[in-house]
């Protein structure tokens, strides 16, 4: 193997690369006395075949079924012996799976994400179990739920034409009962080939040092057969060059709803003006001095809720190119959504004309800052940020880079940033309250 090393802030970086294809990032940090490891896929529910929404969250759920070397619920036994945690993640463009133990229990991590890479056991039994599963899970979370879905599943299709960015993620009933061990099989052999995955280990790693945890990954992920990489798809689709509107039923609603989507530049080959949406989302409701705060609940009393957000599934540079830069409101029912929408396009033109003042943005950066840093106090949570940027950029980097980045943003970028989402064409979603449950697509 061989290892390039930078220095990014307060942590160190090691890279490496097995010669099954595996690439390895290793960021030591002293003042922790636990340590994570996590596995980042290059698979996301926008690569899942057409014809079967929801397999990657799926394959997520059979990911944790037992391996080659361990039954069913052993991988949980043995993280949960040592005092640790564990959980998995599917996002648009990468499934995680990882664990936060004791920095003595680094090895045992090693080995639970090396076998289940190998070897997961797919069955027709762990398949059909965890159809059910998942299918329970979107009756909670989506079906069941007043304004389920919104916006991340609904918004969507009204923004974009093309299957991997306007489907439903979390899966159409008819097609997750459809899968079959077949389908797992394959998925596994294109998706979770070792050179289509990231091991990242952060934390405590004194006890064997940089050079002894490479030795401890080679031992484990090292005799992984290596296959074929897949190649990655552009997901890139035209700006729509007008206005989508589209409604849907909510049968759990109280109050109507309505979503805003708008595209976003590209992270990989335009950053700061990508950055610059996430801080626009913050001038115009993080906080209740916030422009839609001020206007739309306090002034006009127009809506009960605002939030604006650019990411689709809420935080920034969580995914490639297309993006989606969100505004969310729920209004009362005698309030007409036009309103809503000229009100925001008010503000919009407002900061594209004049830019937010430097007190205003001053005020939001310190807010970005605070969460972030509070975030990234977690072993967890900065390895996770670690692990996607490393993946979806190339530049683990970013994910220390970010607070500076963002304060570093100037007034007239902002400016720039408002002014884009009104040159182009927007989605909006209405979710308006059904009387009787009727009125709801069945979805079971």
């Amino acid at each position: 193997m061989s290892v390039t090393d930078v220095e990014a802030a307060a942590l160190e970086l090691h890279r490496a690369t097995l010669s099954n294809g595996l690439r390895v990032l290793i960021a030591p940090d002293p003042t922790t006395p636990v340590v994570g490891v996590s596995v980042h896929v290059d698979v996301g529910f926008r690569s899942e075949p057409e014809g079967r929404t929801g397999f990657a969250h799926l394959f997520e759920h059979l990911m944790f079924q037992g391996s080659e070397s361990l039954e069913k619920l052993a991988h949980f036994r043995h993280v949960q012996a040592s005092g640790g945690i564990f959980n998995g993640s599917t996002h648009q463009d990468y499934t995680d799976y990882f664990e936060v133990l004791p920095g003595a229990a680094l090895e045992r991590a090693l080995f639970l994400e090396a076998d289940r890479l190998r070897a997961p056991k797919l069955t027709v039994e762990n398949l059909r179990n965890q159809v059910d599963v998942v299918k329970e899970e979107i009756r909670l979370n989506v079906v069941n739920r007043p304004y389920g879905g919104f916006p991340w599943i609904l918004l969507p299709p009204v923004l974009y034409d093309t299957f991997p960015n306007a489907h439903n993620g979390y899966g159409d009933f008819s097609e997750l009962e459809q899968a079959t061990l077949e389908d797992a099989a394959s998925f596994f052999d294109t998706f979770y080939a070792p050179g289509n995955a990231l091991l990242t280990v952060h934390g405590d790693v004194a006890e064997h040092g940089v050079d002894g945890v490479l030795a401890l990954v080679e031992k484990h992920f090292g005799d992984i057969p290596a296959r074929p990489t897949p190649q990655r798809p552009s997901f890139a689709e035209p700006v729509p060059g007008s206005e989508r509107r589209q409604s849907v039923p909510d049968a759990h609603a109280p109050l109507p709803a309505m979503a805003i989507g708008y595209r976003v530049p590209d992270p990989s080959t335009e950053p700061d003006s990508y950055l610059a949406h996430a801080m626009l989302a913050s001038v115009l409701t993080d906080g209740e001095a916030a422009r839609l705060q001020r206007r739309l609940v306090h002034a006009d009393g127009l809506v009960t809720d605002v939030s604006a957000s650019n990411g689709l599934m809420g935080g920034p540079l969580d995914a490639r190119d297309p993006d989606t830069f969100t505004i969310t409101a729920v209004h009362p029912s005698d309030v007409e959504p036009d309103r809503v929408l000229g009100a925001v396009d008010d503000e919009l033109d407002r900061l594209a004309a004049q830019g937010p003042s430097v007190d205003e943005l001053s005020r939001q950066s310190a807010r970005w800052a605070s969460a972030l840093h509070r975030e990234d106090d977690r072993v967890m949570f900065r390895m996770l940020g670690l692990g996607a940027r490393e993946l979806l950029y190339g530049r683990a980097e970013l994910a220390l880079e970010l607070p500076a980045r963002l304060a570093a943003l100037r007034p007239e970028q902002i400016a720039e940033a408002a002014g884009r989402l009104r040159g182009a064409g927007r989605a909006v979603l209405l979710v308006e309250p059904a009387t009787d449950q009727s009125d709801q697509e069945e979805n079971s």
